[in-house]
């Protein structure tokens, strides 16, 4: 879809980044907490069910919002399965930053936000459409499989060190890579763009870029609790 008004454009921007701020300072608060609350954190590393309910949440509201077009359009329902996917997506985050010590958490938090600021900047003035570049997306997908898969079989037989970042550094790499091309879909002055009613969705997917670039900035900068 292209939207040539640039009215609407800048309120769906704003809409869009509102909505974001909030998902990531409440996803903050719940790692922070997490991983700086000595009984929240034991309390939730003794209870791996918890993550197994937060996953179940978060599957289901990623498949509602990413497949239902009409859902993720129609208020109410739309904010809601939002909340919901945010807190979910949040708590797993918690739970999984809650095995690496303080340190790495809050460097890797002050990586991820180094790099979004950037990687924005650069979708805003860079005359470089990223959003042509779906061939290369796909590939590094490819190759993200790949070593998924090669990652699952080694394992069991021994940790393998440099596999696990590699395959951390592709991670980040095609994540970082992802947020541009989602920033520029918002923006719209590149070859595609998102409907303006489509707010949620870009939401959802920024979210998840930022998401995902952390959790694999941790696992490559990271280091376990004693």
């Amino acid at each position: 879809f292209v939207f040539d008004d640039k009215n609407i454009r800048r309120t769906f921007i704003r809409k869009v980044y509102s909505i974001l701020m909030v998902q990531l300072l409440v996803t903050v608060a719940i790692v922070a907490l997490f991983t700086f609350c000595a009984p929240v954190r034991f309390f939730i590393q003794t209870h791996p069910g918890l993550y197994m309910a937060s996953y179940l949440v978060f599957f289901a509201t990623y498949i509602a919002l990413s497949c239902c077009g009409e859902l993720r359009r129609q208020f109410p329902w739309n904010i809601i399965l939002l909340v919901l996917f945010t807190l979910s997506m949040a708590s797993m985050m918690g739970f999984v930053s809650s095995f690496y010590n303080t340190k790495s958490v809050v460097l890797c938090l002050g990586i991820t936000a180094v790099v979004c600021l950037s990687v924005t900047i650069f979708s805003f003035q860079s005359k470089i459409d990223v959003t042509s570049c779906q061939g290369v997306l796909f590939s590094l997908c490819v190759v993200m499989l790949l070593c998924s898969i090669t990652f699952s079989i080694v394992v069991p037989f021994g940790y393998v060190p440099w596999l696990h970042a590699t395959y951390a550094v592709l991670g980040a790499i095609m994540f970082t890579l992802f947020l541009a091309f989602d920033t520029q879909l918002l923006l719209g002055n590149k070859r595609y763009s998102l409907s303006p009613e489509e707010y949620v969705f870009a939401t959802l997917s920024l979210y998840l870029d930022i998401i995902y670039l952390f959790s694999f900035l941790l696992q490559i900068v990271g280091g376990g609790r004693e």
